[in-house]
């Protein structure tokens, strides 16, 4: 194996992703499955159409009980949970002056309070097995850290929310706050917070696409593999000394 090789070696590692059967959950799965390791992808609804080698479970991340429950279980399957993808995440798209409050609690507890629950479950886990090392990466989104810009939303009616977007800033956060909080056990915290990704199963408006590209200094939108080396790179040995850090892959759109 070459010095590259063993830098980025992710064979055999146990990888949870949360969301696991998404647009972007599937593409982590799938890469992860490439890279010689072994995806678990957690999701609220199991598809029908699943990727080979990779392992479904159904769970809503906003129950406690379950978490801990299928977290337990999949430690005493398979040894260890060596690394913890965050992605589950949903948005609402009503307009705000419309925004209903099981909206708002719908965002907050998926996208916080079930990434909070992942973690919490993890860390508990991983102290009454004695597991040695593990890595945390939180998806996060360039909505985040900027707000949308909604002159490019011209045919499309999934305005980014509010919601969403404070939400991602708490992800954002608590990637910080758990990184300094953890770096005794062994265990590193990052986040990624992709920009926005095409869609070709369900492709966004021609129009918002072009207005999109036109306001991206690398004039396009991401496609799921191009977010993927961040994620990776921080859940590998390359990214030893790497913790606290939020990695925007937007193609610059953050940069103005």
């Amino acid at each position: 194996m070459s010095y590259l090789e063993d830098l980025f070696n992710l064979k055999n590692k146990v990888v949870v992703v949360t969301g696991g059967a998404g647009q972007l959950g599937t593409t982590i799965c799938e890469a992860y499955k490439k890279a010689g390791a072994k995806p678990i992808a957690l999701d609220s609804v199991v598809p029908k159409y699943r990727l080979k080698d990779v392992e479904y479970h159904k769970l809503d991340i906003t129950k406690k009980a379950d978490v801990i429950k299928v977290f337990d279980k999949l430690i005493k399957d398979h040894n260890s949970i060596d690394i913890l993808i965050n992605n589950a995440g949903v948005s609402v798209f009503e307009p705000f002056e419309e925004r209903k409050e099981k909206s708002v609690d719908l965002v907050m507890d998926v996208n916080l309070k079930g990434t909070f629950f992942c973690i919490q479950a993890y860390v508990n886990l991983f102290d009454k097995y004695r597991l040695e090392k593990g890595s945390i990466v939180n998806i996060g989104s360039f909505y985040g850290v900027i707000s949308p810009d909604f002159r490019i939303y011209t045919d499309c009616s999934r305005k980014n929310s509010e919601i969403y977007g404070a939400t991602k800033a708490g992800v954002i956060q608590m990637t910080r706050y758990f990184a300094a909080h953890l770096a005794d056990r062994n265990i590193r915290v990052n986040a990624v917070s992709p920009g926005g990704i095409f869609n070709p199963g369900n492709p966004q408006g021609k129009d918002f696409i072009k207005e999109y590209s036109f306001r991206c200094p690398m004039k396009r939108m991401a496609n799921g593999t191009e977010v993927v080396g961040a994620i990776i790179y921080l859940s590998s040995d390359a990214a030893s000394y790497t913790t606290g850090h939020n990695i925007i892959t937007d193609g610059g759109m953050s940069c103005w």
